[in-house]
């Protein structure tokens, strides 16, 4: 008895699964969005008399795309992609979360783990409570790097609401 109604939970909780099962949609960062980004964070830069690398992450924290400037040497374009996930993952400015996790060692350790790094430079893509993506800047001053990452941003605000 025991054991036919333990098959008939399973059974009704398959049921009410399967009808609770749908497709998800989720924004993204489009190829198009992440080249306006790019080349207004680039153009910020340069402004300034800086060859820097710019990344623009999607949703994911994949790369979808890489600038290097050319003056811009062989690290920057991998310091721009971790500003960027890093930005994405913790969904705030690579400044915030690098503040953030400097004096508390409950969050502390999370600088260790792959692909962050806490230097500023890095901003979130959102839409609403969404984060979407990420934007990397790297090359300059730690100031400046993240003022041409914030250039990218404001560049894509009006596809952003």
């Amino acid at each position: 008895m025991q054991r036919t109604i333990g098959f008939a939970v399973i059974a009704a909780l398959g049921i009410a699964s399967a009808a609770d099962a749908q497709v998800l949609t989720r924004r993204d960062v489009s190829l198009a969005m992440a080249e306006r980004a790019g080349k207004a964070s680039m153009a910020a830069c340069n402004a300034k008399g800086f060859s820097t690398s710019v990344v623009v992450v999607d949703r994911a924290g994949q790369t979808i795309l890489m600038m290097r400037g050319d003056g811009g040497t062989a690290q920057q374009p991998e310091m721009a992609r971790r500003k960027a996930y890093t930005a994405r993952m913790f969904r705030r400015t690579t400044v915030d979360w690098a503040k953030r996790t400097l004096d508390d060692p409950v969050t502390y350790p999370q600088r260790d783990l792959e692909d962050v790094i806490a230097l500023s430079g890095g901003v979130p893509i959102n839409m609403g409570d969404d984060t979407i993506g990420g934007i990397g800047s790297a090359g300059s001053t730690q100031v400046q790097d993240d003022l041409c990452a914030q250039a990218g941003l404001a560049a894509i605000a009006d596809q952003l609401r």
